[in-house]
């Protein structure tokens, strides 16, 4: 990079947004940690600090309108010695499995709405709040973490596979009408990433199935197509080769194989 930018990264707390967070700095970017939890967004960034990179804490809730446009506000003031917030990595995300079919007399809508709450309008709420200062600078960047289950199902996880989905079709469109302003807007689907998410989905599905954690991650890890998980440090290799490239419209697949692979619609 020949001049520092400022990313912002939600859900950097741990996981994918952290590796994210630590990957940007040490490429030179200054980061915005942004998370819920203020003690883990804390600790991402002393230990940008300690190897020498630039970052903020900004801890909010996405999934609340005005606490985010509140955290936004911050962001910026926190950054404004630096510069604006010219690239953006919507990670933030939520994923729980549940029937397609409820039992009677219960109802999957607020586990739809928890699931479009945080990984469809948290992703479109912050673009609405930073593409604008992008587009009159005439530069921005732009990169929302899908999944995998945003390209085809899985048994289990209907609401987080319709809310990813929908991120991906809301990203088409965006980058469609982001051409030829100066901002970039892509996509990367990962499969099962060797993250807390995965691990907590692991221990969620083992204890309702009577089986070990260890085994049902085993089979997580099989059913990506390099027959391993995704590691953090590839998700957010894959991020940072996009925010800093000049495309738009990209969307990149990551299965456990030695390489992105690009999905053409």
């Amino acid at each position: 990079m020949s001049e520092r930018e400022v990313a912002l990264v939600s859900g950097a707390s741990s996981g994918i947004g952290a590796g994210v967070a630590r990957r940007l700095a040490a490429d030179g970017a200054a980061v915005v940690v942004c998370g819920r939890d203020e003690g883990r967004c804390e600790a991402v960034r002393a230990e940008i600090e300690a190897a020498g990179g630039l970052a903020w804490t900004v801890p909010f809730d996405l999934t609340d309108p005005a606490a985010t446009r509140d955290a936004i506000e911050r962001a910026r003031r926190a950054a404004a010695s630096v510069g604006p917030i010219s690239w953006l990595v919507n990670n933030a995300g939520v994923v729980r499995t549940a029937p397609l079919l409820p039992r009677e007399g219960e109802s999957n809508d607020e586990l739809f709405e928890l699931h479009l709450a945080l990984n469809l309008h948290g992703a479109r709420r912050l673009i609405e709040l930073l593409v604008p200062d992008m587009i009159e600078s005439g530069f921005g960047r732009v990169v929302n973490v899908a999944s995998s289950a945003a390209l085809r199902g899985y048994p289990y996880a209907a609401a987080y596979a319709a809310s990813k989905h929908a991120l991906l079709g809301y990203s088409l469109v965006a980058a469609e009408e982001l051409a030829r302003t100066g901002v970039g807007l892509n996509v990367v689907c990962p499969h099962y990433v060797d993250t807390p998410l995965t691990i907590a989905a692991a221990e969620r599905a083992a204890a309702s199935a009577n089986k070990s954690v260890k085994l049902v991650l085993r089979t997580f890890a099989r059913a990506n197509p390099g027959g391993r998980l995704v590691s953090i440090d590839e998700v957010a290799v894959a991020v940072t080769e996009l925010i800093a490239g000049t495309e738009n419209g990209r969307i990149v697949e990551l299965d456990g194989t030695e390489m992105m692979k690009e999905v053409v619609r």
